[in-house]
């Protein structure tokens, strides 16, 4: 038995020299025709102000690995979002490093180039070769696109060796390589670069927003195909319309943001249903919590409730109003200077205050808000929402003081998603209720006159859900063109 040859696998083809002697000759190198991406100085500015936090320090910053999904294949890759907000790269294995030079930081982009023709590589190799994976950008090509000087990878090594980590910041957990070669830097002054950034995106540039809404814009498309393939008299498959939506995602923007949410009855308690494998029914309720991620990973995250059957019954309109005065309100509050934590506050009172107009809340709406008490989140688990930008849970890395303990500025974007579930074993509420779950989300910006909301294109009342929904269906169901 002959012993394979490392980083080779059973079903690799076998080379005689003849074929590999052809295969050497006769190609030609043209040049990419690139140019500056208009994006560019946006980075460029972003990378200016990580320079001005810290001063005299290296800083690393990896764009992530592909990961393997099972044996040789690879989940499909998405670049590390703080590496993408400082350079607008998404290549796998890139590497940002800044250091200083006195008067700031010279940025470097590491990066994997097009495979040489020097060697085997762009024929042979499965994982890299311009034959297998297509051409990547030569060191000039990338440079002239991202506005930033780029190297080669194979030399990151070295220049990672000769760091001191008491002048090194580096945002661990990205790429292994990186975190091995970079000597032990102190976990706290790694936090204080990932908080840094995530500190940073609080703020969205109007290019930023413009990403936002092409992502929304392009959700909105896709809740308009869900709707229109969803017979009001007959049962289809969760995964039928997790399927719809995510054509409408690859085919205006990257893919979705994030798994969707397809809740069919009493599945649409469950705040992260994901499994998607069972069935709407007629007269139940279908909660669809889905986002696109546009081509540059800026995503939407968006909800809505609809009555399979086209309309809501009596006590399924109550509690979907119940939920849209909440958002409303949190809506109607945000504006700069407004406490995040206060919002919060505004949406659930309005929920426990519909609680207890529904019977269901066994005390005063003043004590189930109390510190010591909500109990009312009994019904509603989660917060009214959360930053969205480059993530769908964008800035997370922030301290508590900037961001959920902080007040809002202008140019944040955020979700305000309030819900109510009642779940299907839950004896404390009337049994037509059981399996009634209820979500609105929207997309806002806040402007110095309060909250814009982004995803204004879908419906948000009890009757303009019914509406909306009644005419998608009259219309029948399309492709994406």
């Amino acid at each position: 038995m002959t012993e394979e040859k490392k980083g080779t696998e059973s079903h690799d083809p076998a080379y005689p020299e003849k074929f590999l002697q052809f295969m050497r000759t006769g190609w030609s190198d043209t040049e990419l025709p690139v140019t500056l991406r208009a994006e560019a100085p946006n980075h460029a500015k972003r990378r200016s102000a990580l320079s001005a936090a810290f001063p005299g320090e290296t800083l690393v910053i990896p764009s992530g690995r592909e990961m393997v999904r099972a044996n040789d294949t690879d989940f499909p890759y998405r670049p590390g979002s703080d590496f993408v907000y400082l350079t607008g790269e998404h290549d796998p294995e890139s590497v940002l490093v800044l250091r200083p030079n006195g008067s700031g930081h010279d940025a470097v982009l590491y990066v994997r180039p097009r495979s040489p023709r020097d060697t085997d590589e762009f024929f042979k190799d499965r994982r890299y070769g311009e034959l297998w994976i297509g051409r990547r950008h030569t060191l000039r090509e990338k440079s002239a696109e991202l506005g930033v000087e780029t190297a080669h990878l194979d030399t990151l090594a070295d220049v990672l060796n000769d760091l001191a980590p008491g002048r090194t910041r580096v945002l661990r957990g990205l790429d292994p390589h990186v975190d091995g070669l970079v000597r032990a830097t102190t976990p706290e002054r790694d936090r204080e670069l990932a908080y840094t950034i995530s500190e940073m995106k609080l703020v969205k540039d109007e290019w930023e927003i413009a990403q936002l809404q092409d992502a929304i814009d392009a959700t909105v498309r896709g809740f308009e195909d869900v709707a229109r393939i969803i017979p009001a008299d007959r049962a289809i498959s969760e995964r039928l319309i997790d399927g719809v939506f995510g054509l409408r995602a690859r085919h205006d923007g990257n893919t979705v943001g994030y798994s969707s949410i397809v809740g069919a009855g009493g599945n649409a308690t469950v705040l992260h249903w994901i499994r998607n494998d069972g069935r709407t029914t007629p007269g139940e309720l279908l909660l669809l919590d889905m986002g696109i991620e546009n081509r540059n990973l800026y995503t939407a995250d968006v909800t809505r409730t609809l009555p399979v059957s086209g309309t809501f019954t009596p006590l399924q309109r109550q509690v979907y109003d119940i939920v849209h005065a909440s958002q409303q309100a949190g809506m109607d509050f945000i504006k700069p200077g407004v406490k995040f934590a206060d919002v919060h506050t505004t949406c659930m009172r309005v929920l426990a205050e519909g609680l207890h107009e529904l019977g269901i809340l066994p005390v005063s709406v003043d004590e189930a808000m109390s510190k010591e008490s909500t109990i009312y989140r009994r019904w509603t688990l989660h917060g009214f929402g959360h930053m969205l930008g480059i993530d769908v849970h964008d800035c997370a890395h922030a301290r508590h003081e900037t961001y959920k303990d902080g007040a809002l500025d202008e140019g944040y974007v955020l979700t305000v998603e309030p819900g109510l579930y009642f779940q299907p074993e839950d004896e404390l509420v009337p049994a037509e209720l059981r399996g009634v779950g209820i979500r609105i989300e929207d997309d806002v910006l806040v402007t110095k006159d309060g909250a814009v909301n982004l995803s204004a294109g879908l419906p948000r009342t009890s009757t303009e859900v019914e509406t909306w929904f009644a005419a998608q269906r009259e219309q029948g169901p399309r492709l994406p063109g």
